[in-house]
């Protein structure tokens, strides 16, 4: 069997490390906003170039609570790609705001920049677009859209699958998590970072907004028992914070490693049945996806050769069960051929080179 993700193998060098370092917390009995917290939030804002970093409970937590922390009028409009994890969308009705879609760039995963000025209005507040998986968003030409805009417009990027990925539209090649208003990135256990339950932490430039997320990841709270705003309970705690110390290292390594990966599929999958996306240049291929109008029949040979495969994403946002009436008869194109054709391929790191001439020759061959 080849697996799509094997998170145990992945990690199994680093056990020990890990458990060390759990047992000390069990020892001091830190485990809310400890100090391997702190440690934490510094060494991935130094890692992404960020001036902060704010963690919280999970990545749709960190959406919410960026979009919390600007203090928008209810019902204002937010601007997301039609594909993405359905957090995107919820997080923004959460925050009593309105999400609205814009379709993907053809052939490729991120929002089309094209479209973005169609969607603008007196409403628009904020331009969220999503790096998905792994491939990042032209965010100086959205940076040029805002700038042209009559209104004040933030710009708040879904980093959740981009951890390492390089702003490509700038010409310094910043690292995605340190050029937008604010940043968010989840660290569920499956992402190029990831704890070992659910994680996610903040990024900024502003030390305005620094101070408003401290304050509502901690119930609306700086010191015990005086809360200064109706704020939510979303604290990283210490052993999460723990594992991802020791695991930060790694991250450089494992996103070469993926990049590698991705290139022999790149260079060697030649079917007519199937279409490579187009992924950025500095993309860290938290998945890789690939299209086919037969994916049934691929399906039955990756089951037959037992290769794991997986879905990123089976509906778009408008064709989630939970938020169909919000878009009645609205259709993006794009958005819905990955939901209808997109399949992931394995891009486990530790994948070895013979169980990846196997994905590619059966999938070259049905």
């Amino acid at each position: 069997m080849i697996k799509f993700y094997d998170l145990y193998n992945l990690d199994k060098k680093i056990h020990n490390k890990i458990l060390s370092k759990i047992k000390k917390i069990f020892n001091k009995g830190d485990y809310i906003l400890g100090n391997e917290v702190f440690s934490f939030e510094k060494k991935f804002s130094k890692f992404v170039g960020s001036n902060y970093a704010v963690s919280c409970a999970n990545g749709t937590d960190a959406l919410t609570l960026s979009l919390k922390s600007l203090n928008l009028p209810t019902n204002s409009e937010v601007i997301i790609p039609a594909m993405t994890y359905c957090s995107t969308a919820f997080s923004i009705l959460n925050a009593g705001l309105k999400p609205v879609l814009v379709d993907l760039d053809i052939n490729k995963p991120t929002i089309d920049i094209n479209q973005i000025k169609k969607k603008i209005n007196s409403k628009t507040k904020v331009i969220m677009p999503v790096h998905l998986y792994g491939s990042t968003s032209n965010l100086s030409g959205i940076k040029k859209i805002i700038k042209s805009s009559k209104n004040k417009i933030y710009l708040i990027d879904d980093c959740a699958q981009a951890h390492g990925s390089l702003d490509d539209s700038s010409k310094n090649n910043k690292k995605i998590g340190s050029s937008a208003d604010i940043s968010c990135f989840s660290l569920y256990p499956g992402k190029n970072l990831g704890a070992y339950g659910d994680a996610g932490i903040i990024t900024t430039n502003s030390k305005k907004y620094y101070k408003i997320l401290k304050n509502l990841r901690n119930l609306g709270s700086d010191k015990k028992y005086i809360h200064n705003r109706v704020g939510y309970n979303s604290r990283l705690d210490t052993i999460q914070a723990a594992i991802l110390n020791v695991k930060l290292k790694l991250l450089k390594e494992n996103n070469k490693k993926r990049r590698i990966i991705a290139k022999s599929y790149e260079k060697f999958l030649d079917n007519k049945k199937i279409t490579k996306l187009i992924y950025s240049k500095s993309c860290v291929f938290h998945q890789y996806i690939i299209l086919s109008k037969q994916r049934k029949k691929l399906i039955k040979i990756l089951n037959h050769n037992k290769i794991q495969y997986a879905f990123h994403y089976p509906h778009a946002i408008h064709q989630l069960k939970a938020l169909k009436k919000k878009f009645p008869r609205q259709k993006y194109v794009n958005a819905e051929r990955i939901a209808n054709e997109g399949i992931s391929l394995p891009i486990d790191p530790n994948l070895k080179k013979n169980e990846i001439k196997k994905i590619i020759k059966v999938i070259n061959s049905f």
